[in-house]
């Protein structure tokens, strides 16, 4: 098996697709697609975007120091790739994509209804690292779509059809392989 040798890159993919709202100061929101999203902490809960300085929504994180994160599923896909290529500057995208704006506790940006589960988030520390700025914040809460909940009361996450982003390509997620600890699992009699 040959291996060859490349300059430095990002290659690590798959990655959520997710759309981050936000709100400036009037509060007019906006919505960036982010595909550099992650978690960093579990206990307190934080995560991870990282932004463009020349985007639009960069100079609002910046100001108010708060977003929401909106994982994104099948049917929104097509709204996830607009909002990643269309500046707010220009456009009111929650208007172009017909999505909804909602009020989440926590947090003046809004979340979008349409969106499975929503993130609402305070950033606690920004970092400049070249051609993007990480903005590590706190999740203060999180709302999820009551479609997805079972009769008990358990919210089925994989079953909202998320999608990832590769490469500059979108996906939706496959077939499940196994479950936290399968490798390790004591066979059943």
């Amino acid at each position: 098996m040959g291996k060859q040798s490349w300059k430095a890159g990002n290659m690590l993919n798959p990655v959520p697709a997710v759309m981050v709202s936000v709100a400036d100061q009037n509060h007019r929101p906006n919505i960036i697609t982010v595909a550099w999203a992650g978690t960093v902490c579990t206990n307190p809960p934080m995560v991870s975007i990282s932004v463009r300085p020349s985007r639009y929504s960069y100079e609002i994180i910046e100001k108010t120091g708060e977003f929401v994160i909106n994982l994104t599923n099948e049917k929104l896909a097509k709204a996830c790739d607009y909002c990643g290529v269309v500046s707010g500057r220009d456009v009111d995208k929650f208007k172009k994509t017909g999505l909804t704006p909602v009020p989440v506790e926590h947090v003046k940006a809004p979340a979008i209804a349409e969106s499975p589960v929503n993130i609402a988030c305070r950033v606690v520390e920004s970092h400049p690292l070249g051609s993007h700025t990480m903005f590590v914040a706190e999740v203060l809460g999180v709302t999820v779509d009551d479609a997805y909940l079972d009769e008990t009361g358990k919210f089925d996450i994989n079953g909202t059809g998320l999608i990832m982003y590769s490469h500059g390509e979108y996906f939706a997620l496959g077939k499940k392989l196994g479950k936290f600890g399968y490798s390790v699992q004591k066979k059943k009699k």
